[in-house]
């Protein structure tokens, strides 16, 4: 049931992503980064559609990881960047080539076989003030270190990297959904603690990079990157903070090795493809 649900969510995402970036797209660059962005975004009802189905996306992500650990559910809505492809090419007749087909199966493979692999289990919730939670802090330091790297880089870069940044913030926002689902189910005041009060912050972050590296690049270029980072960023996450376990046996670790190999390799190909990021002069 947890991977029927994470795989419904994974599917609400990926087109919600669709609908997203089709909208950032038409945006001008000179609103990458800056809050009007949103605030334009928000008067587009294709962008509001594809916003509504990746929060029940999100809702439905939120009940599995009520479930499970952070480190079985992540990995599965990765698979979102399958559904989002395939949906961009039956709505919108992008080309869907092999090359892409290709990196798309290296992305989600390489995911499913780190699951596989890792089976990780056990975890449990830390106390509020517990100094794991400070796993944290390096996951804002690295998706800050994306953006300010990205800045003087060329606009297919940057969007990768701004992609890769939300990425990362989208996986702490995972592990602040569960660990305040599980205060609630521990029975303590949620407004007690300081999860639910970062939570939205973390969240309209992520999504300002998010629609950024949208505005900055087609989908086969802005996706892939969110794609691998949100689980990797999640899984460290639920290790460090809810104590989550993963196979450590030579079999396992050979085949989480290469299932990142294969995550990574998939964003490589994804990120040669022949689609070009739009130029700077974008016509208003």
């Amino acid at each position: 049931m947890i991977i029927i649900i994470s795989l419904g969510a994974a599917c609400l995402l990926g087109i919600g992503f669709v609908a997203q970036q089709h909208a950032a797209y038409r945006e001008p660059l000179e609103e990458m980064l800056h809050p009007r962005l949103l605030l334009d975004l928000m008067r587009m009802p294709l962008w509001l559609a594809g916003i509504g189905l990746m929060v029940c996306g999100q809702i439905l992500g939120a009940v599995a990881l009520r479930d499970a650990d952070v480190a079985r559910v992540e990995p599965l809505l990765a698979m979102s960047l399958l559904f989002a492809l395939t949906a961009a090419h039956v709505v919108y007749q992008e080309p869907f080539g092999r090359m892409l087909q290709l990196g798309a199966v290296l992305v989600s493979g390489g995911v499913a076989l780190f699951l596989f692999a890792g089976q990780p289990q056990g975890g449990r919730l830390p106390d509020p003030v517990s100094p794991r939670w400070l796993a944290a802090l390096p996951v804002v330091v690295v998706a800050a270190a994306l953006v300010l790297f990205g800045l003087r880089r060329s606009l297919k870069v940057k969007a990768m990297l701004l992609a890769a940044a939300a990425g990362v913030l989208f996986g702490l926002q995972d592990v602040l959904t569960r660990g305040s689902l599980l205060t609630l189910d521990s029975g303590l005041s949620l407004l007690a603690t300081w999860q639910p009060y970062v939570l939205p912050g973390v969240a309209v972050v992520g999504l300002l990079l998010n629609q950024s590296a949208f505005d900055a690049a087609p989908l086969q270029i802005s996706l892939p990157a969110t794609t691998v980072a949100e689980p990797i960023s999640g899984i460290v996450l639920g290790v460090a903070i809810f104590a989550e376990r993963l196979q450590v046996s030579p079999a396992a670790l050979a085949g989480e090795v290469a299932g990142l190999v294969a995550m990574v390799t998939g964003i490589v190909v994804l990120g040669r493809s022949p689609f070009l990021a739009k130029p700077v002069a974008q016509p208003q």
